[in-house]
């Protein structure tokens, strides 16, 4: 079902009856759309879980994929204008709508950084980012932001467990970087050959179906704990 958090913006959820974990998505730099929602729904079937996804760029009205030109650069500068506190306290409000006590955060390019940050404010059990930045690209970067390094050092005060999940040939996600990942506390997942989006977007020309596959598996597990 469609619903407002308390901030006016605008979420998804796919409830389960008496389900004992959520899950909350973070979309990619298109937003919220019916790649989102359906993944909700696909997911609470999967796991039991109750799933939410909420929408990053509220009351915007921003260019889409239909023109990647205009539309990443509307969309790199709303990230700019947004703080940690607008997102990251939508991302607590959508875990407190699954009604789950203990739940987890995933999210995918964008907002992969945006999980790894939502792993620092101490509502999430787990967290998995999906080609998340490691540090904030500077053409994103605005007031009221921090780095996904220093939120997950709080994260690991708060024994959140962290993953990322990344493809070698990812420039967003250079050899250097994983490695401060690593050693904060990250588990990172490696697909060798894969490129950013490989997972979640089957539309995209650098999705890999297998790995895509292997990585859900790999996530789903980990933010159950096993």
């Amino acid at each position: 079902m469609d619903l407002t958090l308390p901030s006016g913006t605008p979420a998804h959820l796919a409830a389960t009856h008496g389900a004992d974990r959520g899950l909350v998505v973070v979309p990619d730099i298109w937003g919220l759309r019916p790649l989102f929602t359906e993944l909700c729904h696909s997911l609470a079937a999967r796991t039991g879980w109750s799933v939410a996804a909420v929408e990053p760029f509220p009351g915007q009205t921003l260019a889409g994929a239909e023109d990647p030109e205009a539309g990443l650069a509307e969309r790199g500068a709303a990230i700019a204008g947004t703080t940690d506190a607008q997102l990251l306290g939508d991302l607590v409000a959508a875990a407190d709508a699954t009604g789950a006590a203990a739940v987890g955060v995933v999210g995918f390019c964008m907002g992969g950084m945006y999980a790894l940050k939502a792993a620092g404010t101490g509502r999430f059990d787990a967290a998995v980012g999906f080609y998340g930045m490691v540090h904030h690209p500077a053409h994103w970067s605005g007031p009221g932001q921090e780095q996904p390094l220093d939120c997950l050092a709080r994260a690991a005060s708060a024994g959140t467990r962290v993953m990322a999940v990344v493809g070698t040939v990812d420039h967003w996600t250079p050899p250097e970087h994983l490695a401060e990942l690593e050693q904060a506390g990250v588990t990172v997942v490696r697909y060798e050959g894969a490129d950013h989006g490989f997972v979640h977007d089957p539309s995209r020309p650098a999705h890999r179906p297998d790995d895509a596959a292997d990585a859900w598996d790999r996530a789903l597990a980990f933010l159950d704990g096993l």
